[in-house]
């Protein structure tokens, strides 16, 4: 579904680059527990699944995969991807904006189908199985993106940030990989019309998020949360749970620790500075939190990333 929010609550991320916003990624996972966390974009994601066992979230709907299976995240959508088993398991995404897609000449490509889609009027299926037939000439489709990025669907590296490609030729193979995934959904009557209702659990979620996201740096209160969504306290912390897995201050924060692991990789900050800079009035706190979340020491974890 679209997101009817402002362009400040979409994830921050770039997927790809300005110029060919198209990337892949690759996440290898051992062991139950949450793979990808719960967050929303304007691009298109397309998730294949090798095997294994996940748990796909979406808006405030649960998908088991079990089999090998295609995904279809569309723009807007919460979703965050849980790992159910204790075996060894990837996931590969190709995210992209539908922009890329588009036609200078108005024909009927661009006016019934990628313009439906950039406008969120048109969505994507949710997932497709090794028995519908339109599953193997996507599957095929998915697997030239990936080897035009320079990876293939058999191979063990891992990508978790993005590949991305300046590559003239790749971008021209890209774009016709996913035009052809285009051309298998729309043969099978797979895309649907989008009726713009909203989840209005979603859109308090997202405003939550999107809070903490923009002011983890300062002091956060559950009365706080809750206030945006005209809850009471109670009522806020079971339904965030429930949605989320974790309570809204571990939530806090695990993002707070999140973005002290990013400071210092990329910078010189001392720790008291990191520690002031994320939210963390106390240094014995961030101490504990940072050891409890990461089983080291801010100073042992910037020797070893760097």
């Amino acid at each position: 579904m679209p997101d009817s929010l402002s362009p400040t609550l979409k994830e921050v991320r770039l997927h790809g680059t300005k110029s060919f916003p198209c990337a892949i990624y690759r996440t290898r996972f051992a062991g139950k527990g949450t793979v990808v966390k719960h967050h929303w974009h304007d691009e298109v994601e397309i998730l294949y699944f090798s095997g294994g066992d996940f748990r796909l979230e979406i808006n405030m709907e649960q998908f088991a995969v079990r089999t090998e299976c295609l995904c279809f995240i569309n723009p807007g959508e919460l979703h965050s991807i849980i790992a159910e088993s204790a075996d060894t398991c990837i996931e590969d995404a190709v995210v992209f904006s539908p922009h890329i897609l588009s036609f200078d000449a108005c024909d009927a490509t661009q006016i019934q189908l990628i313009g439906p889609i950039r406008k969120g009027d048109v969505i994507f299926p949710r997932c497709i199985l090794p028995g519908h037939p339109a599953f193997a000439p996507i599957r095929s489709a998915f697997s030239e993106v990936m080897h035009s990025f320079g990876h293939a669907l058999q191979e063990e590296s891992l990508f978790i940030d993005g590949a991305v490609t300046e590559d003239l030729t790749n971008q021209l193979y890209i774009k016709s990989a996913l035009l052809r995934i285009l051309a298998v959904l729309s043969a099978h009557a797979l895309f649907t019309s989008c009726g713009k209702t909203s989840d209005r659990r979603v859109e308090d979620i997202k405003t939550v998020l999107t809070y903490i996201r923009e002011n983890y740096r300062e002091k956060i209160c559950i009365s706080d949360l809750a206030g945006l969504i005209n809850r009471n306290e109670q009522y806020f912390c079971r339904f965030f749970k429930k949605v989320i897995g974790s309570t809204p201050m571990a939530y806090v924060n695990e993002y707070r620790i999140k973005q002290a692991c990013r400071l210092l990789e990329e910078t010189d900050l001392s720790v008291m500075d990191i520690c002031l800079e994320c939210g963390f009035n106390n240094l014995g706190n961030f101490l504990r939190e940072f050891r409890r979340r990461t089983g080291t020491t801010p100073l042992q974890y910037r020797i070893v990333k760097r």
